[in-house]
């Protein structure tokens, strides 16, 4: 199985992606990292990629999906994937490849993503991202407004996913 935890930036997609691939043992992707350096550029100036620009990307993602799909690995991907040709793209095999939509306001996203000093995508790319997103429908929705762990329970109970038991 494959989960794509999608939604605009600052929704916790890499802090859950990371506890949730720990918690299962997966292997843990995050799409920022796949970024070419002309979007990080781009999106460091606060100027939003476009969908020529995140169709390279997007492939890149694709391929670590179909890596992983074939090596019959499961893992987690974090990808903001806000648009639907955007999940389409990423939904290579619809049995194995499931979407869960971080959902949260855009005051409580924007305090989030002012909080943050780490990150090249900064405040100012909030509105855009809102603005670009498709909301995704008959996907799992988490409500963010929730701790990180109960977000990860949610996930876990939703998608029927059961933690290896520790030794």
């Amino acid at each position: 199985m494959i989960i794509i935890l999608m939604g605009v930036t600052g929704s916790g997609k890499t802090t859950l992606g990371r506890l949730l691939a720990e918690r299962l043992g997966w292997t843990f992707y995050d799409g920022d990292d796949y970024h070419p350096p002309e979007n990080i550029k781009k999106m460091s100036a606060d100027i939003p990629l476009t969908d020529e620009d995140r169709f390279e990307w997007l492939h890149v993602l694709v391929g670590l999906i179909r890596s992983a799909i074939d090596e019959r690995r499961s893992a987690v991907l974090a990808c903001s994937a806000l648009k639907q040709r955007y999940r389409a793209i990423l939904n290579i095999d619809p049995r194995q490849v499931q979407f869960v939509y971080l959902k949260g306001s855009a005051e409580l996203i924007h305090s989030r993503v002012q909080q943050r000093s780490d990150h090249y995508m900064k405040a100012g790319m909030v509105e855009s991202q809102f603005a670009a997103l498709e909301e995704p429908e008959n996907v799992l929705t988490v409500d963010i407004r929730q701790s990180p762990a109960d977000c990860v329970k949610v996930i876990l109970e939703a998608c029927h996913l059961e933690p290896p038991e520790k030794s």
